[in-house]
């Protein structure tokens, strides 16, 4: 596997050099300061290639290139974003760049009500509790027709939950699950979120899903013309939040969506931490049934300590097997005769980064011990399938 980290750009507090001296080789990142929509030109990602290059690294991944909500929503000027897009890859390809991630989830990238859980040598993880969401959702956001989204249980325990909490707490649970896009550090606001929300008040699970398809058998074929992977990243949490609906949680709809656009091109960020905060998700058959669409991997783990609780776990110990993905994913690459970029992710805050400012679950301490932990495994492993 190829050894990569994310770099949110030169305004990160974690370095190139850090990374550098992580042991990543590759980076994984985006133009942020690109209004999501606009074509990346040729330029802007050369600049972005160079100061990369100078640290003596190589941009390998792009994660992401953002897709408009108004693509997701097949509506205002979405074919001119399709256009856009399709101009984005062509670019990128011919700047080298051959592996662009993205996503699909409607208006928020991902979701975790606690950014700060303390384990119990002292380090902080990220975790979600549905009590907390419920009480986000229904009581501080007072989100339109919530209350109908949850049963009497669920928001009996909500409120309960927020019956606890301070007012502080209560800002803090705002601002955790309102966090922007990755790269940005400027908070959705409640009025903000609403009026997103509003946007998608008719479109449910089998439109959202046939946008999707039309913007996939718009750009998989530019994709492959030009030599690009294209590795739609797993909806997380892998349910629905917010009344928003959610097609890239299961391995139905990994089916669906690679069925219904079948060029290879058209392909998956393998993200065990998403997929496998799903327990009827089954990660091994995953590799089995969509290997050849595996573009890019997330390897981190995550451990549900209720129905209505995960949080990230330490990169090798989890609900999921890492021994056993790694695995299958080095057999799979010993077919394929691909060298898959990984990169380590979510990785837990530890006392060397307390005093540094980074994106929740991006510190450099937690993520260089999860990508030393995963180099170990995959070095082991191929050692034995060698022998």
């Amino acid at each position: 596997m190829q050894q990569t980290m994310r770099w949110f750009g030169p305004q990160d507090n974690v370095t190139l050099i850090d990374i550098k001296q992580a042991g990543a080789t590759g980076i994984v990142t985006a133009l942020h300061q690109i209004p999501v929509g606009d074509v990346w030109h040729v330029a802007d990602i050369k600049e972005r290639q160079q100061i990369i290059k100078d640290a003596g690294l190589e941009w390998i991944v792009v994660e992401s290139l953002p897709v408009h909500e108004e693509i997701k929503r097949a509506t205002g000027n979405y074919l001119q974003y399709i256009e856009n897009y399709k101009s984005s890859i062509k670019n990128l390809s011919d700047c080298g760049i051959k592996i662009i991630t993205y996503n699909f989830m409607p208006i928020l990238d991902w979701i975790r009500t606690n950014h700060d859980y303390i384990n119990p040598d002292g380090s902080k993880a990220l975790l979600y509790n549905q009590d907390a969401f419920t009480y986000f959702d229904v009581f501080l956001l007072k989100r339109p027709n919530a209350e109908n989204d949850y049963s009497e249980t669920q928001k009996e325990s909500a409120l309960k939950f927020g019956s606890k909490l301070s007012g502080l707490e209560k800002e803090l649970l705002f601002k955790n699950v309102l966090l922007g896009l990755p790269g940005s550090k400027i908070n959705f606001t409640a009025e903000q979120i609403l009026s997103l929300l509003d946007n998608y008040i008719d479109i449910d699970n089998d439109k959202l899903r046939s946008n999707l398809i039309h913007f996939l058998s718009e750009v998989a074929p530019v994709a492959s013309e030009y030599g690009v992977k294209l590795a739609i990243h797993p909806d997380d949490p892998p349910f629905s939040v917010l009344g928003l609906p959610r097609i890239v949680s299961t391995e139905e709809d990994l089916k669906a969506i690679f069925d219904a656009v079948p060029f290879n091109s058209n392909g998956l960020c393998y993200c065990t931490g998403s997929l496998g905060a799903n327990p009827d998700n089954n990660l091994e058959r995953i590799i089995d049934d969509f290997g050849d669409r595996i573009h890019f991997l997330h390897l981190r783990n995550t451990f549900r300590e209720s129905e209505t609780i995960f949080r990230e776990s330490e990169h090798l110990k989890g609900d999921t097997k890492m021994e056993v993905i790694v695995e299958k994913l080095l057999l799979l690459m010993n077919i394929t005769k691909v060298s898959l970029p990984m990169r380590p992710d979510h990785g837990f805050l530890h006392e060397a980064d307390k005093t540094k400012e980074t994106y929740p679950g991006y510190s450099l301490t937690g993520r260089l011990k999860g990508l030393a932990e995963l180099r170990g495994l995959e070095m082991g492993i191929a050692y034995k399938l060698n022998q």
